[in-house]
């Protein structure tokens, strides 16, 4: 079975989109924690909103949708390898 290796500049691709990944799924996944959180804490000891367990993780899913798209957007718009919109990063 012959092997494969790659070039430098493939290489760095691969790492680039690893990091890009991981750094877009973190971002993720911390969204919907923080709303799901968010509004599980203002539906219960607040009692501001009467959301059921199902619409809270509705919003929550929403949130971490909305995060989602903004992060692919800053891969087409901003730094290739970040998933923010801020320079540099």
């Amino acid at each position: 079975m012959p092997e494969y290796t790659l070039s430098d500049e493939a290489e760095t691709v691969i790492k680039t989109a690893r990091s890009y990944g991981k750094d877009l799924t973190e971002r993720t996944l911390a969204t919907f924690v923080v709303a799901a959180s968010g509004v599980g804490v203002a539906a219960g000891p607040a009692d501001m909103f009467h959301a059921t367990f199902w619409q809270t993780m509705g919003a929550a899913g929403i949130a971490a949708a909305g995060s989602l798209l903004k992060g692919m957007l800053a891969r087409a718009f901003g730094t290739k390898n970040s998933a923010s919109l801020a320079k540099g990063v």
